[in-house]
């Protein structure tokens, strides 16, 4: 292989992998067990440090998610990727937001971190073997906003607006695919 053909395959492997992060962070976010799935390899483990286990057991804990957590989003950062022999180690800065229900109010609340994955290259295609989340840093930001009422004021003309666990309107933008 030629220098410039392998530093082109270095680039797909790594947008693959970055794609493959972005879709997991995705299917977390709607609780859809398909692209959490389809993100690892069967095999794989995950360490979350609240959960550790293999990947059936993640997705029981993670799909549907708690009741108490209504609504969660990824925010992912750069990612550095060390490309091995058909394995690379990565590291993804990540942001997650969390709607709580505490029984009594709703609060908002942010955790920074970084995922630490291996991911391995089988048939031409990047899933992850083994994740584990690093927690650098989380802030409790209070009562929620009651997104119900709109924007700074101004009602939102359709029910659609708000992100959801599961029903997102993103998901019939994407025709119910990714």
């Amino acid at each position: 292989m030629s220098g410039l053909t392998e530093e082109l395959a270095g680039l797909l492997d790594r947008e693959r992998i970055r794609e493959c992060v972005a879709l997991l962070a995705r299917g977390e976010d709607r609780r859809d067990a398909g692209l959490i799935r389809a993100a690892f390899w069967p095999e794989a483990t995950v360490d979350y440090g609240l959960f550790q286990g293999d990947l059936d057991a993640y997705l029981d804990w993670v799909v549907p998610g708690s009741p108490a957590i209504p609504v969660t989003q990824h925010f992912l950062g750069q990612s550095v990727i060390k490309l091995l022999d058909g394995t690379a180690l990565v590291e993804t800065q990540v942001l997650s937001y969390h709607r709580i229900d505490t029984g009594e109010e709703e609060r908002d609340a942010v955790i920074g971190g970084r995922y630490l994955d291996r991911a391995e290259k089988r048939d031409g295609g990047w899933r992850i073997a083994r994740r584990t989340m690093l927690y650098d840093w989380q802030q409790d930001f209070g009562l929620s906003a009651d997104w119900s009422k709109g924007v700074m004021g101004a009602p939102f003309s359709g029910d659609h607006y708000t992100g959801r666990a599961v029903g997102d309107h993103s998901t019939a933008f994407f025709g119910g695919r990714t």
